[in-house]
């Protein structure tokens, strides 16, 4: 396409569309009718101008012009509490409840290699001298040592505020770098999952497996969930890298990536429940079981939020993506 050709056969429309957003309110209804018509084509103007020869400078004047003439067609729009609670009660658990073909094997691959690098070490005295030397081990497995103290090591409140800004971080990479063909994120859960099954080999190897499956489970399954959400939604990005499907990849990683953010967003409030269970609940003078049967209502909780709430939406065809008013303005380039 000869840019030169194009810009002077629509130029005319492009500085008439501009002279009526600089009219604002002062519109005839025939003018008013005029200014959509001119959004619409600009923004495919704008459309072809991107897929075509993208020039920076055309591309920016474009795209301003289409943001001022989208919020003159479709009006100013404030978020609300309206908007909190929809996406509390519909477009997280929607887009959670969509994702779960990815989530779901994501955590019972995770929770495998897990158990399997837990067995290894838990039944190899010489890798557990790798990891390190036969005092330390037995200073961090011994009734009272590092694995039991690391929980009450600091005040309840402040330590359940560090576990949640280190596992909103962990989930946030996870969605964030999924772009990157989802490499970051099968290392990130690799190193979780390898954290886990030093945990469960060397507490195996010393015959206190039980204490360590005590102290983990409670806030742990929820918080494995988060992390497992995060992973596979992570890698859902990175496919869509690959294969966007009938979208452009442009397109298809828009959606994806909004979706992500919402996510992001959801996760770091569901792992704020996590870590106040972690800070308050594990340490806590309460029974095993009574810990254990706290963090198993919490995960069963959230399952039955993603499946009930979430599936429902999910149906009535909520993805989590923003509302169609909030998001870019998309026409066809071609037929």
């Amino acid at each position: 396409m000869d840019l030169d050709v194009y810009v002077t056969a629509h130029r005319a429309e492009w500085e008439r569309l501009d002279h009526l957003l600089r009219r604002g309110g002062k519109l005839t209804g025939a003018e008013a009718d005029e200014l959509v018509a001119l959004y619409q084509r600009t923004a495919t103007h704008l459309s072809i101008v991107q897929s075509s020869t993208p020039d920076p400078m055309l591309t920016a004047r474009l795209t301003q012009l289409v943001a001022r003439a989208r919020a003159a067609v479709t009006g100013t729009r404030r978020s609300s509490w309206r908007d909190a609670v929809g996406f509390l009660t519909a477009g997280f658990p929607a887009a959670v409840y969509r994702s779960r073909h990815w989530w779901i094997p994501t955590a019972v691959l995770s929770t495998l290699l897990a158990a399997l690098i837990g067995w290894w070490i838990g039944t190899h005295p010489d890798v557990q001298a790798a990891i390190g030397a036969s005092a330390d081990l037995r200073e961090m497995t011994r009734p009272g040592g590092q694995y039991e103290t690391y929980y009450s090591s600091h005040p309840a409140a402040s330590f359940a505020a560090q576990v949640w800004t280190n596992n909103a971080q962990a989930a946030a990479m996870c969605l964030v770098l999924g772009a990157f063909l989802g490499i970051p994120v099968l290392w990130i859960l690799f190193m979780n999952m390898l954290n886990v099954g030093v945990g469960i080999g060397l507490m195996s190897a010393a015959g206190r497996l039980d204490v360590f499956l005590g102290l983990i489970l409670p806030h742990g399954l929820l918080e494995l969930t988060a992390v497992f959400v995060a992973a596979g939604t992570g890698l859902r990005l990175g496919w869509t890298v690959i294969d966007p499907g009938p979208r452009t990849r442009r397109a298809a990683l828009a959606e994806q990536g909004r979706a992500a953010v919402g996510m992001a967003i959801g996760l770091a409030l569901v792992l704020f429940v996590s870590g106040l269970i972690e800070g308050f609940v594990t340490p806590s003078g309460l029974p095993t079981w009574a810990r254990i049967a706290i963090g198993i209502g919490a995960e069963l909780a959230f399952l039955l939020y993603v499946y009930v709430l979430g599936g429902r939406a999910a149906r009535a065809g909520d993805t989590g993506d923003l509302e169609e008013p909030d998001r870019s303005a998309t026409l066809p380039t071609a037929a």
